[in-house]
């Protein structure tokens, strides 16, 4: 990213460990999408759309408990855990807090599973969730450990946990789905594979399982009694436009097509869970140095850097219907114009995750609120009049717009703080070359693996694109060149 090369002396290798860190953590994430979409085209053909769907509604409703009681603790912990040397007391009250309000939640969730799957017009949905709560505490146990790392800087210790989780549900969730057991079997393997990464994370980590008396939880409740509200709110948006889809009257298999398209545009949310955290954390020690100047400019650049992944959310937008084809077969053909717009969105979302992190680091926690609280209230009501007319398309719509208005508010925000924003140069490169990529792969659709190669071929020139039109200075193409294997063994 463009910085001046005497700010660039003084920080020599802070944008390096960002970048070193978030391809690690990326890559280790991005297992989710091979090991995803196998299981997405196991459990959409073993399944078929009707149970795929009630399949999808139960992830639903516990992945919002399970990823709230995660948003509480998440930033709280790596801001505590890494400020501290005498982390083990702390770290021990974590996991402490973590399981005894997952153990919570997963009683209340039993307690109320009859009412939401009545609520949801399916009453076989009721048992599953009190199944699927025993996930809950197992989860929660896991994620602490992993924000324990986090804190600690162990972050290839995150990456290999990441990595086991993915590949350990792909394998046992198909294994107890093959072996007879429909959903139910899919939700077995969910379980399972939160224990395998908490046995691991033990290998990594070892707090104790309950506190000593007398170790106080205060800064770790400031932090996250700030930052919670938004991030249960960006939590509650990922999912609300299913959840309404299905309690508005759309069928079980509408549900499913609608998970499956939602399934499909995961990448952009894999890069802003891999980048926020660490960002947060090289920002946060910036500015602990007096380094304001960097901060800013590290911010700055990392504005830029989402902007740039518009084209390449162009090109998937353009290959939706080939790509819906290939992975889950006719009956899934509905997701496409459905994906085409939620990538849109999910590419907003990351804007709105980098620019929390910004305001976070600069001291502005509670300024995140004031874009994602009016964020769900205008997509609920959005949402709430628009699916009955215009169904799982309509859904995706208000969606793809309340999330693109919540990015330029986040970005309004953090200018004004920082007087910082993405050059008007970069806007424009990534809004014409991202047009550019959806005309021209939108001109022929390609059979069966094809896609592949061209979605190869047209992120290349996308990337020779933003080269071309002098997007890139001379020191950001050394720092791409020396990330290559052979570069780097010089």
């Amino acid at each position: 990213m463009a910085m001046s090369e005497p700010r660039q002396e003084r920080q020599p290798e802070a944008g390096r460990q960002i970048l070193t860190g978030t391809a690690r953590l990326f890559l280790a994430e991005a297992l989710v999408m091979p090991t995803g979409l196998v299981l997405l085209a196991v459990l959409t053909r073993q399944l078929g759309a009707t149970q795929y769907g009630i399949f999808a509604l139960a992830v639903t409703v516990v992945g919002w408990v399970e990823w709230g009681i995660n948003a509480l603790f998440s930033r709280a912990t790596f801001k505590c855990i890494g400020e501290t040397t005498d982390w083990q007391p702390l770290a021990a009250k974590i996991v402490q807090l973590n399981f005894v309000i997952s153990l919570a939640a997963a009683g209340l969730l039993a307690i109320l599973a009859k009412p939401i799957a009545t609520l949801l017009g399916e009453p076989a949905l009721a048992m599953l969730l009190v199944l699927f709560a025993l996930d809950i505490p197992l989860f929660g146990l896991a994620q602490a450990h992993r924000h324990i790392l986090v804190g600690l800087g162990n972050y290839r210790a995150r990456a290999i946990l990441s990595a086991i989780r993915w590949i350990a549900r792909l394998g046992l969730i198909t294994a107890f789905v093959a072996g007879g057991l429909s959903v139910t079997g899919a939700i077995l393997g969910n379980i399972a594979a939160s224990l395998v990464e908490l046995g691991l994370a033990r290998h990594y980590v070892r707090p104790r399982w309950w506190s000593r008396p007398g170790v106080s939880a205060r800064r770790l409740w400031e932090y996250a009694g700030t930052l919670v509200v938004s991030a249960l709110c960006l939590r509650l948006l990922d999912k609300l436009d299913l959840f309404m889809l299905k309690a508005l009257g759309e069928t079980a298999a509408a549900a499913g097509v609608y998970n499956a398209a939602q399934s499909l545009s995961v990448v952009p949310g894999l890069f802003a869970l891999s980048f926020s955290p660490l960002l947060l954390s090289s920002l946060t020690r910036l500015l602990r140095d007096g380094d304001e100047p960097h901060a800013k400019a590290m911010a700055r650049d990392s504005l830029r850097l989402v902007i740039l992944l518009l084209p390449f959310g162009g090109l998937v937008a353009a290959t939706a219907p080939e790509i819906a084809r290939l992975i889950m077969g006719a009956p899934f053909a509905g997701a496409a114009p459905v994906m085409e717009r939620l990538i849109f969105a999910a590419l907003a979302l990351v804007m709105i995750s980098v620019g929390t992190s910004i305001l976070i680091a600069a001291g502005k926690p509670r300024w995140p609120v004031l874009v994602t609280l009016p964020m769900v209230a205008l997509a609920a009501g959005g949402l709430w009049w628009t699916i009955p007319r215009f169904g799982a398309v309509g859904a995706a719509t208000v969606t793809m717009t309340v999330a693109l208005l919540g990015a330029v508010a986040i970005v309004a925000l953090v200018y004004r703080c920082w007087k910082i924003a993405p050059a008007l140069a970069s806007v424009f490169r990534s809004v014409l070359l991202a047009g550019l990529a959806y005309g021209g792969a939108s001109v022929e659709q390609l059979p069966g693996c094809w896609v592949v190669l061209k979605l190869g071929a047209g992120a290349l020139l996308v990337a020779g694109g933003f080269v071309l039109l002098g997007e890139f200075s001379a020191r950001e193409r050394r720092l791409a060149l020396s990330y290559l294997p052979w570069k780097r063994a010089e």
